[in-house]
């Protein structure tokens, strides 16, 4: 593909093509009208796109299956030896950068697909907000996960694999209960077995970002593009209340299990530097959605109403059925009536039994 794109691009423009295509754009809504461009697109053009597109998708690819682990173990190695060289601390902050790259090319690939009708410009705010988001998550998500490997190397692997295959079969689990018939036009030179492997490696892909963060891009086995390009708020709500428990959960255990390697570590400030360092992140992501998206005038609802509502939702689940209370208040009352009408019976009873005592209080 690099000779390829190097080869179109210092021949373009030095033979005419035989032929372009139109493509059709539309405008963001401005005072609630959008207009629609239209652009010639020749072959050297859309041959370059299209690699470029290719190039997207490698770098998402490289980044969370292969930076990712590799960081993880780098940084595994430095804790049980109690030292960082420098060369390693190269490689682990070029991993680092690799991630977060693949991750905000993750995050423009979900955007373009899912607006593919508009004209999209990305400004720097919006590049710096998804750099700043990105950088935060996967830095506190790969240390929690090597500082509890480091005292519970046992537990490791469940965690892993949980993680893992929760993600890896959820979209499998919502294409079976949509009960869709099975995609058949992905690639029409694919058998049925094929299609099969291709979707497995995608929901592998997928299992593989939402490991480390939050994966821009929705698998939905039932749609055609096998995208889902409907804007979740409930779902992006869900997924970081439940990492950062999980995070809490295994910072909490690391710092119950730790061992004589940390003992010149503050820990209670570690802890408090992780999580506080995942909130970050979930700030730069609501600056993002609520001011920095290139399409936040496409939105049903800002991110602040979409999560308000979940809130709400949450809560309506947490708190106890009307019924119920109502049920208690009238026990409550009872007891109080049935008190009070033992005690007005006492002191009746005690006015008959004791009539001098009785007139000699009223006198």
């Amino acid at each position: 593909r690099c000779v390829e794109v190097f080869y179109i691009y210092f021949h373009a423009g030095r033979v005419e093509e035989p032929y372009v295509s139109i493509t059709k754009k539309r405008q963001m809504p401005k005072d609630g009208y959008s207009e629609e461009i239209e652009k010639e697109v020749g072959q050297a053009e859309g041959k370059l796109c299209t690699h470029r597109s290719a190039f997207s998708r490698a770098s998402v690819i490289q980044a969370f299956l292969g930076s990712a682990p590799q960081l993880t173990l780098q940084l595994y190695i430095c804790v049980l030896q109690q030292e960082i060289t420098a060369a390693r601390s190269i490689f682990m902050v070029l991993s680092l950068l690799s991630i977060v790259y693949g991750a905000l090319r993750c995050n423009i690939l979900a955007i373009r697909i899912k607006y593919d009708d508009y004209d999209i410009s990305v400004k720097p705010a919006a590049y710096l907000c998804i750099f700043m988001w990105r950088s935060f998550e996967i830095a506190t998500r790969v240390t929690v996960l090597v500082l509890f490997s480091s005292v519970l190397q046992i537990w490791t692997l469940p965690v892993v694999l949980v993680n893992f295959f929760g993600f890896f079969f959820y979209p499998w689990i919502l294409f079976w209960q949509s009960k869709s018939p099975f995609p058949e036009n992905i690639e029409k030179a694919l058998s049925r077995v094929g299609t099969t492997i291709v979707l497995c490696l995608l929901t592998f892909l997928y299992a593989g970002i939402n490991m480390f963060c939050w994966s821009a891009v929705q698998v939905k086995l039932n749609d055609p593009d096998l995208i889902n390009k409907s804007q979740n708020w409930y779902r992006l709500t869900v997924y970081y209340m439940l990492r950062f428990i999980e995070n809490a959960f295994l910072l909490l255990m690391w710092y119950i299990y730790k061992t004589d390697i940390y003992l010149y570590v503050c820990a209670p400030l570690l802890v408090l530097q992780l999580l506080i360092g995942y909130c970050m992140a979930v700030l730069f992501m609501l600056v993002f959605y609520q001011f920095c998206h290139p399409c936040k005038k496409l939105f049903s609802s800002s991110i602040s109403e979409g999560l308000l509502s979940c809130f709400k939702f949450l809560c309506f689940i947490c708190k106890p059925p009307k019924s119920t209370v109502l049920t208690d208040k009238a026990e409550v009352k009872s007891l109080e009536n049935t008190d009070e009408a033992r005690s007005s019976s006492k002191t009746i009873d005690s006015q008959k039994g004791n009539p001098h005592q009785s007139v000699f209080s009223n006198a």
